[in-house]
């Protein structure tokens, strides 16, 4: 991944999107070449993994037990508008833009094809996402059952990190006070929150 310097992120906020990946595509390179799949994680600090899973339906799964895989974990991205600068009324020089955050999390993958192992994933998963709302024991326990064996268990181990966060950091103050108005103007508060959250 290409990172200028003033578009790392620094450790925290590696950590901060680690802990809460969300959603996370999965990539690997198999015969017919690269293969991807969207997939929840969770990490385990502890273990140094994130922690996921599969429909079993997916084959995807049967080609990556202990294949290098490449996670990309995204944070928010917003459209950026040129007319939000205050460079735009100043000389006209400016374009529009894409501002992101995004982790990408390198590892060798384990599958765990074990019923114990994926209900362990997917209470951490609900754990993190559920805040006590609903658990599995809310559903019926054949009926959990029955969706443990639809699933297959995965890890990635933590082995290398690259982490950007492209968020309007290079352009001058005034500029990014517009971004920030902008995109709270278009609803996008969490880009917002970003932008500012970021800013040098």
């Amino acid at each position: 991944m290409y990172v200028p310097a003033h578009f790392a992120l620094d450790d925290d906020a590696v950590d901060a999107l680690l802990d809460h990946p969300g959603a996370a595509e999965l990539v690997t390179i198999g015969e017919d070449g690269p293969e991807a799949t969207l997939l929840p994680f969770v990490r385990d600090r502890e273990r140094n993994v994130l922690l996921g899973h599969f429909a079993r339906n997916n084959g995807h799964w049967t080609r990556v037990d202990g294949q290098t895989a490449l996670v990309i974990v995204r944070g928010p991205d917003s459209y950026i508008s040129p007319t939000w600068y205050a460079s735009k009324a100043e000389h006209g020089r400016v374009v529009p833009t894409w501002n992101y955050v995004t982790v990408h999390v390198h590892g060798t993958v384990t599958v765990h094809d074990d019923v114990d192992a994926t209900a362990d994933v997917v209470r951490r998963l609900t754990d993190l996402h559920e805040g006590g709302r609903w658990t599995m024991e809310d559903a019926p326990e054949r009926f959990v059952a029955g969706q443990l064996r639809a699933i297959v268990g995965v890890e990635v181990a933590i082995e290398r990190v690259q982490a950007k966060a492209k968020l309007s950091q290079n352009r001058p103050p005034a500029d990014v006070d517009g971004v920030i108005a902008g995109l709270h103007a278009v609803g996008d508060h969490r880009g917002a929150d970003a932008v500012a959250a970021h800013r040098r």
